[in-house]
């Protein structure tokens, strides 16, 4: 038994803020509040600290125990593919556990991954940066056929059935397919209750020849089918036409439909140069250039659009930031502020693989020198307690559990069961714990050292086990568990 002593415990189940204590018991939560008699118990004094349920990342690439140590220093427990997703589920449930991981794990069925098997012709692997290689293949971003359609809907159907938490939409990667498609995979989604991740195609405002309005068509799929629709990173693919989108947002809301929406705290989205949206004649489209891209693994910053088509010809998986919003600038940093006071918007990461050139993971702590991510990875979390509790005071400590771990766990626990017992204190609830400093609690990530970890952590638990103690990574703590799904 572990007995934390004398917190300040935020519950965001209950609506519980006040000092107390938490007793863990073979890796749930058996008891809060004040002053608990536990003599078996090895005793852990968190007086003057703040202590919640750990942080549900529903965006996060990273699929190492490089990557999940990062996010662990940033009060990360789960840390879940659902954006994109992989196939075949099943593979990367296995490899995720034959390799072990610190955080809790788990998948989406890919979109991508299913278009690219049935159109393309490529059995998936189960590896993230295998579907990167495929981002400027014209080939697999072409409308289906009606008998293409049927196959790759019954790839997705299987991979719900073999457990993935809901289907993961890269639209915005191919963005000219048949609107129709779209409409057809919300009624599978609906079938199953199974959310849609979606990185929603290009808005209006970006492209006014766009087949459809990208967040538009995510609120039409979740009116007419009922499907329960998850709109990504709503700051990144909305950019200065936000305010509209939360708006179309806000009312569908209220009229019903389910419809949840994230952001993370960033002015630069990070993806493979051969994306869609980064051909050198849709610039002009989201008010950048050359020089508002940066390639992850060198540093470099473009020069002109000769050099990033000779890098989209060459290497189109390999992984950039893009600035889209100037956190310098007060209007474009109020606008990501107000993604992140969206009532009920969720912090998620986008946290994406960290690499050293060709190296994709490693067993060092501290992590060895160069590598290469976008700072969200190592500091979304704690950034956003730093912007939204500590320095503007937008959030109560209560409002950023909700946001960082209740209403992540929601939007999959219909599909998720296991989910139910995520997000809060209760007791019979996982022992997924975050014990931080509310005073230091900070982000120290940069474009340039991005694999600098957040500082602030003093404990971090998954399952009942520490996985950062005092401030410390325990290198020997695997305890992560799959999240999976049990479709109806």
């Amino acid at each position: 038994m572990l007995l934390l002593r004398g917190g300040r415990v935020v519950d965001p189940g209950t609506g519980l803020d006040q000092v107390a204590d938490v007793l863990v018991r073979d890796g749930r939560i058996a008891a809060v509040g004040p002053d608990l008699a536990a003599p078996d118990a090895t005793t852990v004094d968190v007086t003057g600290r703040i202590v919640g349920p750990g942080f549900i990342d529903l965006h996060s690439h990273v699929h190492s125990v490089a990557g999940h140590r990062l996010q662990a220093m940033d009060g990360v427990t789960t840390a879940l593919d659902l954006e994109s997703g992989l196939n075949p589920v099943d593979r990367a449930y296995a490899e995720a556990a034959a390799a072990g991981r610190p955080l809790n794990y788990g998948f989406s069925a890919s979109w991508g991954a299913a278009r690219a098997q049935v159109l393309l012709g490529v059995e998936p692997d189960a590896d993230f940066f295998s579907g990167l290689k495929l981002l400027d293949d014209p080939r697999w971003q072409r409308s289906s056929s009606r008998a293409e359609l049927r196959a790759w809907l019954a790839v997705l159907e299987r991979e719900i059935a073999a457990g993935a938490l809901g289907i993961g939409v890269l639209l915005g990667y191919a963005p000219r397919t048949d609107p129709a498609e779209f409409l057809a995979m919300a009624e599978l989604s609906a079938r199953a209750d199974a959310p849609m991740y979606t990185h929603v195609r290009e808005l209006v405002e970006a492209d006014p020849t766009t087949p459809v309005d990208g967040s538009s068509e995510v609120v039409r799929a979740a009116v007419e089918t009922g499907a329960p629709m998850h709109h990504c990173h709503v700051n990144s693919t909305s950019g200065r036409h936000v305010d509209r989108v939360l708006g179309m947002l806000a009312k569908t809301r209220a009229e019903g439909s389910r419809v949840t929406v994230e952001c993370y705290p960033y002015g630069a989205g990070s993806t493979g140069i051969g994306a869609f949206f980064l051909a050198p004649e849709r610039l002009p489209a989201w008010n950048i250039g050359p020089r508002h891209i940066m390639m992850v693994e060198t540093g470099e910053r473009l020069a002109d659009l000769a050099r990033l088509r000779e890098l989209r010809e060459t290497d189109p998986g390999a992984l950039c930031v893009v600035s889209f919003l100037d956190e310098e600038d007060p209007a474009d940093f109020a606008l990501l502020q107000r993604s992140l006071a969206f009532p009920d918007s969720i912090v998620a990461s986008d946290a994406m693989p960290v690499t050293w050139g060709s190296a994709h993971e490693s067993h060092e702590w501290p992590l060895p020198p160069d590598g290469r991510t976008h700072p969200r990875t190592a500091g979304t979390y704690a950034k956003s307690l730093r912007l939204m509790v500590r320095e503007s005071g937008t959030w109560s400590w209560l409002d950023a559990f909700r946001r960082c771990s209740y209403l992540p766990a929601r939007v999959v626990d219909a599909i998720a069961p296991a989910a139910r017992a995520k997000g809060h204190l209760g007791v019979g609830a996982d022992a997924d714990i975050v014990v931080l400093d509310p005073d230091t609690i900070t982000d120290t990530a940069t474009y340039l050292d991005p694999t600098r970890p957040s500082t602030g952590v003093d404990h971090l638990l998954v399952g009942g086990t520490f996985v950062v103690r005092d401030g410390e990574l325990r290198t020997d703590a695997f305890p992560g568990r799959p999240v999976r799904g049990e479709p109806a």
